[in-house]
């Protein structure tokens, strides 16, 4: 299994961020998007938010490729609707690349690398 870790900011109004995080609450996510990351074989995806800076974490199976991933949601319009309607809400990184959305994060530190 690998885990993945990527950072996105979001718009900087309390009101924006308080209408993001509604629509991932259980009852307001999309069930197209659910099905979706069952089917990319994710085994967990969880969301953290501190001011307006997001991390995205997904532990994934080793054989899971983002460039494939990347090709399925481009290729599904429900998935193209949510992102198109979770962008109005979110904001690239200073240092993404043009129409990055998602940034990596590079591991500096692994206490289990350790022991």
């Amino acid at each position: 299994m690998q885990r993945l870790v990527y950072a996105l900011d979001l718009v900087d109004d309390p009101a924006q961020i308080a209408e993001y995080e509604a629509w991932h609450r259980g009852d307001r996510i999309w069930p197209s998007v659910l099905e979706s990351l069952k089917s990319a074989g994710f085994d967990n995806l969880e969301l953290f938010r501190t001011g307006n800076r997001l991390v995205l974490i997904i532990d994934a199976p080793d054989e899971f490729s983002s460039a494939a991933r990347a090709a399925a949601d481009a290729a599904n319009p429900e998935i193209q609707a949510w992102e198109k309607l979770m962008w109005t809400f979110q904001r690239p990184l200073a240092w993404a690349q043009p129409g990055q959305k998602w940034v990596p994060m590079q591991r500096i530190f692994s206490l289990t690398d350790l022991t």
